[in-house]
């Protein structure tokens, strides 16, 4: 009777802990890109959180954003304006932090089970950053005691225009790089 096994092939661990790496620097980078407007500021982050899920998938998705998150809780200044410490969790953007995982979790999801067209990858996307605002809209409404209404307003509305534009960018975006990581896994690099 034999077993299948899977062989860990060190170079691929090395080659998507690189990738992983840099999109958490990617991910920390544009926290700095911040337009205070309020509670919560504009922010490229959630552009390269999307990047990351629909480029690494879930596995490798999930571990950028963890080393992310353990950076800024650590204290490195890697959340929106510069910022980083466990109390930045416990703030009003703590629930968008937080809802990263969630959000690069079923973007992972959707794109390992289809065949990376896409309009599959918007579709991702939009449910990603639906299930973002679930967990960062109500964190803020939590935090400050505001009412829905106001949490809406102040936490989300403000942001459609910009997630949709991040949206139609990181689709062609993903779909130019996923020739180019599979390139690289195909090479050995």
């Amino acid at each position: 009777m034999t077993t299948a096994t899977t062989e860990i092939n060190p170079a691929d661990t090395l080659r998507m802990t690189v990738y992983a790496s840099l999109s958490a620097a990617l991910i920390a980078a544009g926290a700095y890109m911040a337009i205070p407007i309020g509670p919560v500021p504009i922010v490229l982050q959630n552009f390269f959180v999307m990047l990351t899920a629909l480029l690494l998938a879930v596995r490798w998705g999930m571990g950028a954003i963890a080393v992310y998150l353990l950076a800024g809780v650590c204290g490195l200044p890697v959340f929106a304006g510069g910022m980083g410490g466990i109390g930045r969790l416990a703030g009003p953007t703590g629930g968008y932090l937080i809802g990263y995982l969630p959000m690069v979790l079923i973007i992972g999801l959707i794109v390992e089970k289809t065949d990376k067209r896409m309009i599959f990858d918007i579709l991702a996307m939009i449910l990603g950053t639906i299930i973002l605002y679930t967990c960062g809209v109500t964190w803020l409404k939590t935090v400050t005691g505001m009412a829905w209404s106001e949490a809406f307003t102040l936490g989300m509305y403000p942001f459609l225009i910009g997630d949709a534009v991040k949206i139609a960018v990181a689709a062609p975006l993903a779909r130019s790089l996923r020739p180019l990581i599979r390139q690289a896994e195909t090479l050995k690099i």
